[in-house]
């Protein structure tokens, strides 16, 4: 943390322009040992004002050479990203000036920042908690615009916000305890009133209420699973191609081209998906098929959605479907080509008469845009977006199902008349887990492995 570190904080390649950011004690120091006002002579500057942007050079040190025409922004901590004393260049962006207005500041003294190092002592000056360190992150990586207002959400500190008033109750739960435990002659027998029994199911039902919200709308990060499943030659790669409004999958009349499962991202009204198209299902004695066909079982056993596709002259089977389609799958059934025959349509049999059906063209596009509507209806049908502001990502489901196992256990012990010092530490426990989320209790290991996943300079 005494250490100054420097490092490009934008993506390499030829742009307008390119970041590079140091942060340390010794930032200021270093960047008036490079960067002048003049570009005929170079004038070391004795005083930067923070937050103010000036206009300049960056020189070589040795060669005394101007570099680039740049602007500094000067930032004292803690007013600053990392509050620590910030500088951040704003060069003209090519892997090669960039590269070279790093040297020079890497020759001053300052180090090559480590991934997330920025981002990481944020976090360790408390300038932000660990959900919005980890927001970041989210945020550069979101798929949708939904994605990207969940992950606002939370750089906002709501979720820090949410967390640290449910271990707040909590610990004011414990010092009740604890002081019996501590000075038993001297405060009356710890008997819980029903407010206070009250409060730690409030907090559990917290923890359930997050967990749910997880697994409702975790794929706003990762994208709901899409696949496309059937017999060979049903049109499932053109499906896939009118889906995504380009020629990903190959097609061909033979049936079987596809062998590999092809996969391609794909947003529907703000809802990421991945749509993926599988080699056609059937019997078969060809070795590279049979690969094809386990791989696509493997994804459709993988997916959220399966498109069970259809044509018109083919009889829905419940035998077959049951073969393809795991039990309490989201299916939809997708008849194809209904521009060669519109009559003769395979029908679904009684017992899934629930499932909903779309009839298609793929080749002449008709029927599209009712599937996407019955792909996205089907995907968030029981989710109201509007009413979960905060999605907790798997580190922090982990954490909230932690402490909710501590917390039931904490109330059946005072069901049971358990001993204080046993609902002690079940109490403990539960604060501790919620605390590695806001990382008030995280370990050095949760901590690095964050951070790891950051891109260096940010």
């Amino acid at each position: 943390m005494n250490d100054t570190i420097a490092a490009i904080a934008t993506p390499f390649g030829s742009g307008g322009i390119g970041v590079i950011r140091i942060s340390g004690p010794d930032a200021f120091s270093i960047a008036s040992k490079l960067f002048s006002k003049r570009k005929s002579r170079f004038e070391t500057l004795e005083n930067l004002e923070s937050h103010k942007v000036r206009h300049g050079y960056i020189f070589d040190n040795k060669t005394m050479a101007v570099i680039d025409e740049v602007l500094l922004i000067p930032m004292k901590g803690p007013s600053s990203y990392t509050a620590e004393d910030v500088i951040e260049i704003q060069a003209h962006s090519g892997t090669f000036v960039l590269r070279a207005v790093l040297e020079e500041v890497l020759s001053l003294g300052a180090r090559l920042s480590e991934p997330g190092e920025f981002t990481k002592r944020a976090f360790i000056n408390q300038r932000i908690d660990l959900t919005q360190a980890e927001a970041v992150a989210d945020i550069i990586a979101a798929k949708s615009a939904n994605a990207l207002k969940f992950a606002m959400s939370q750089i906002l500190g709501t979720l820090g916000e949410k967390i640290q008033e449910l271990r707040e109750r909590l610990i004011q739960f414990l010092s009740h305890i604890e002081v019996n435990i501590d000075f038993p002659d001297d405060v009356a027998p710890f008997h819980p009133s029903e407010n206070e029994i009250q409060g730690l199911t409030d907090v559990l039902e917290k923890c359930r209420e997050y967990i749910k919200q997880h697994n409702d709308a975790c794929f706003l990060k990762e994208g709901i699973r899409v696949t496309i499943c059937g017999a060979p030659n049903v049109g499932k790669s053109s499906l896939m191609n009118r889906l995504l409004e380009k020629d990903r999958s190959i097609i061909t009349p033979i049936p079987g081209t596809t062998r590999d499962p092809v996969e391609e991202g794909l947003n529907i009204d703000g809802v990421p998906f991945v749509i993926t198209d599988t080699a056609g299902i059937h019997q078969t004695d060809d070795l590279v098929e049979i690969i094809g066909i386990e791989k696509a079982k493997d994804h459709i056993t993988a997916s959220d959605i399966i498109l069970y596709m259809k044509e018109p002259g083919s009889v829905f089977t419940e035998r077959e479907f049951e073969k393809i389609v795991p039990l309490g799958k989201k299916v939809i059934f997708v008849v194809n080509k209904i521009d060669i025959n519109e009559g003769n349509l395979p029908q679904l049999s009684e017992k899934y008469l629930h499932i909903p059906t779309v009839e298609i063209s793929a080749l002449l596009n008709k029927g599209i845009k009712e599937l996407k509507q019955k792909i996205l209806n089907l995907s968030i049908a029981e989710l109201d977006m509007e009413k979960s502001p905060v999605i907790p990502n798997l580190r922090h489901k982990k954490a909230l199902e932690q402490a909710a196992e501590s917390l039931e256990a904490a109330l059946a012990g005072l069901e049971n008349g358990q001993a204080e010092e046993l609902l002690a530490i079940d109490i403990k426990h539960s604060i501790d887990s919620l605390g590695t989320i806001t990382g008030e209790t995280a370990s050095l290991d949760i901590l690095d492995n964050i951070f790891s996943n950051f891109c260096i300079g940010k």
